[in-house]
């Protein structure tokens, strides 16, 4: 197929605002060959006549890349993509039934004006609303470490090995519940299932209030784990719907920056809550519970009005009938998403993801690098988080001090955690700028292996844990680094909730490595986590090394390919998402 004869492809439509493979069905049935003929001369001419694109090294990504001598506002900002080659096109092109198909024009163009000022009412308007709905979940999912500083395990009779159990317990059922809640999710989508699971889950949470005793404490961790699992995949898949890969990786930074803020709130909120035992009879932690649960509440039905199903369907009763974007915003938003990643079209937004199509996005090997990275990599961190509230008041601290003590080491981890996220994008490296928190660990937990810190200064073993748990989390990076290397709306659903789950087995195991056997020095713990931390270093290594290999593999074989031949794999290939020869896994 030559460039000229590929070029003949009905761009008039394009304007118009129908999809390119509509139009160019209604050229093919023009009966007359001649007639045939003149529209592609006329839609030749409209194509050569399309406005320039932006130069890929003029983009500026993030606010402080951009001064006056090298960012233009009124320069071109779209992006060159498969859809300014027609003999590409014609393989990418939208389905029919995908949402925002009458919103797809590649022969758009927007200034980098435009797109900043848009991208930050995105992030007003449906980001912001996304970190308050994580916000939720931390609170009501990690409001256990709170409550047991009230005496809560020994009023309930329960040991610190039915508290490990709890922790296990609630991990296992948000693991199980991870996959199904992401499939249901996919067919009714997340703008309905999300709110719904806030609502069911409050009640759970809230119904920790009257706990009893050791049965009720494990039955409510189990449905709190069953109804929560699968919120965060879901919101992932959704916030894909609006912005790039790059400025995912960055709002996922904000969107885990949330959750330590929820942390650092929750820790207040206790410092106030516990003070009510005693009312009405009641334990402190009790009354944590119930308050906090009903906060979820009225997060979770709000979010039936802010949660928009798609960028092109903001309009309704109760968000306005105009919607959220104009036209012309809801033009750049899909064209310069999708442009980057054409394989965002794939799939209407309440499609359900079909048992094969689960089966194959399950076998795609090439993630499970990441998925054994997310089962490991939390663990030599989450193990010593986990018992920190128990370990400060062991050194003898109060209950109200203790809740405040875990604040420093919150805040750090958010200055840390969004440092490691934008050095990542900046620089272009995911996986040493991963392993980075690795490092950062390794010396602490070294030094809380060899020194007993039950027996030093309570404040300087207050320091070495807090310096221990600022470490720079990964895991915004690697939630997107998912997402990318899926190349498909099918796999990327799947994928997301796979990683997920790998990091709840993860945090199954991390709970159950400190034993009461073991206590209170811990040091089998310990060597375990250490053990693991070097073990981390070494898995980022070599997925680094696998990546690699397999780009060149790629390389090789697509540069072997003549024009002619490289046209013919994109128009006759059965390969999808990231098996085609065409897509480069990031790295």
């Amino acid at each position: 197929m030559s460039t000229a004869l590929a070029k003949e492809i009905d761009l008039t439509a394009r304007h118009a605002g129908t999809s390119v493979a509509s139009s160019g069905n209604s050229a093919e049935n023009l009966g007359d060959e001649k007639t045939k003929s003149e529209a592609r001369v006329k839609e030749t001419a409209v194509y050569d006549l399309a406005a320039p694109l932006g130069e890929p090294a003029d983009e500026k990504r993030f606010w402080f890349q951009r001064s006056k001598k090298n960012y233009d506002p009124d320069a071109i900002a779209t992006q060159p993509s498969v859809f300014d080659d027609p003999e590409t096109a014609k393989e990418y092109q939208p389905p029919a039934n995908w949402e925002n198909i009458h919103r797809f024009d590649p022969s758009a163009r927007w200034t980098w004006g435009e797109e900043n000022k848009l991208v930050r009412k995105i992030d007003f308007r449906i980001m912001i609303w996304a970190c308050i709905m994580f916000m939720a979940l931390e609170l009501d999912r990690s409001n256990l470490a709170q409550a047991v500083t009230d005496n809560m395990l020994k009023e309930l009779h329960l040991s610190t090995n039915d508290y490990n159990l709890g922790n296990t317990v609630f991990k296992l059922a948000f693991l199980c519940a991870e996959l199904p809640s992401q499939l249901v999710s996919k067919w009714i989508g997340p703008d309905r299932w999300i709110p719904a699971q806030m609502v069911i889950w409050s009640f759970i949470a809230g119904g920790q209030f009257w706990l009893s005793g050791r049965t009720s404490f494990l039955a409510c961790r189990a449905l709190l784990g069953i109804i929560q699992g699968g919120f965060i995949p879901d919101i992932i898949l959704y916030l894909s719907y609006f912005y790039k890969h790059h400025e995912l990786s960055i709002r996922l930074g904000f969107f885990w920056t949330a959750m330590s803020i929820s942390d650092v709130l929750a820790a207040f909120f206790a410092f106030g809550l516990l003070h009510l035992r005693g009312v009405d009879g009641k334990s402190g932690w009790r009354w944590l519970f119930l308050i906090e649960a009903l906060l979820t509440l009225v997060v979770g039905v709000a979010a039936f009005v802010l949660m928009p199903p798609s960028p092109t369907q903001t309009a309704s009763t109760l968000r306005g009938k105009k919607g959220w974007f104009t036209e012309r915003e809801e033009t750049i938003i899909i064209n310069r998403v999708i442009r980057e990643d054409p394989q965002k079209s794939g799939m209407h937004n309440r499609q359900p993801i079909t048992p094969k199509l689960l089966w194959k996005s399950m076998c795609d090997f090439d993630l499970w690098p990441l998925y054994i990275i997310g089962l490991l990599f939390q663990i030599p961190e989450t193990t010593p988080s986990q018992y920190l509230t128990l370990t400060l008041k062991g050194l003898g601290f109060g209950t109200f001090k203790t809740n405040l003590l875990v604040i420093p080491s919150t805040v750090l981890h958010m200055i840390t955690m969004m440092a490691l996220t934008y050095g990542a994008e900046i620089w272009g490296e995911l996986t040493i700028t991963s392993a980075f928190g690795q490092i950062w660990a390794l010396p602490f937990l070294i030094y809380i292996y060899l020194v007993d810190i039950t027996k030093i200064n309570k404040w300087k073993a207050f320091g070495i844990m807090s310096l221990l748990l600022s470490y720079p989390s990964a895991h915004p990076i690697q939630v997107a680094w998912n997402s990318r290397n899926a190349n498909a709306v099918r796999s990327r659903t799947v994928s997301a909730a796979l990683y997920n789950m790998a990091v709840q087995a993860g945090g199954i195991i991390a709970s159950n490595i400190y034993r009461t056997d073991d206590a209170p020095r811990y040091k089998r713990g310990d060597r375990v986590l250490v053990s693991l931390c070097v073990t981390n270093i070494a898995l980022y290594i070599l997925t680094k090394i696998y990546y690699v290999w397999r780009n060149k593999s790629r390389d090789a074989k697509w540069n072997a390919m003549t024009e002619e031949q490289r046209v013919e794999y994109l128009a006759t290939t059965t390969d999808e998402g990231n098996k085609r020869l065409d897509f480069r896994f990031a790295h």
